[in-house]
């Protein structure tokens, strides 16, 4: 029988926290290292726990940034610049974020602002004031300055 001290013990309480904690959604490398380090594994059994849960492909920062990209894209109508300050934030390497935010390019994201605008506010901006309210709508939304104002001009031409 394997006591709570053998390393083998301690490596399969690691990966039966990691596997609850993946339970309930895919998470980054980073979020996995910091939950077993709250519930206080030795740092040799996260880094072996997390290279398990990688070759396993339980873990996989690539995949996990695409499924957050599409879900904020689609569910919550986030612009490029805010999914990208939340992916760096999980622990998502610059690259594999620029590579899960490619596939829209600028035209895209003009539209996806439109539509945002057009369903937040029914009437184009007219005054100084209204345009300067629907800005920050779209920059809090995560869109860039310069497409926020494009798609704000080009709701006023609808």
């Amino acid at each position: 029988m394997i006591t709570e001290t053998t390393p083998e013990a301690r490596l399969q309480h690691a990966l039966d926290l990691s596997y609850r904690y993946l339970g309930f959604r895919d998470r980054t490398v980073l979020e996995v290292r910091r939950h077993l380090e709250a519930k206080r594994v030795e740092p040799d059994t996260i880094e072996q726990t997390i290279a398990e849960l990688l070759e396993l492909s339980y873990l996989d920062d690539a995949r996990f940034a695409r499924r957050f990209v599409e879900d904020r894209r689609t569910l919550d109508h986030w612009g490029n610049e805010r999914i990208e300050r939340k992916l760096l934030s999980s622990g998502i390497a610059g690259d594999l974020v620029e590579a899960a935010l490619a596939d829209r390019d600028d035209g895209g994201e003009l539209e996806a602002a439109l539509t945002v605008l057009s369903r937040r506010f029914r009437e184009p901006p007219e005054t100084d004031r209204d345009r300067e309210r629907a800005l920050g709508f779209l920059v809090r939304k995560g869109y860039e300055l310069e497409v926020a104002y494009d798609a704000i001009r080009a709701y006023g031409r609808r």
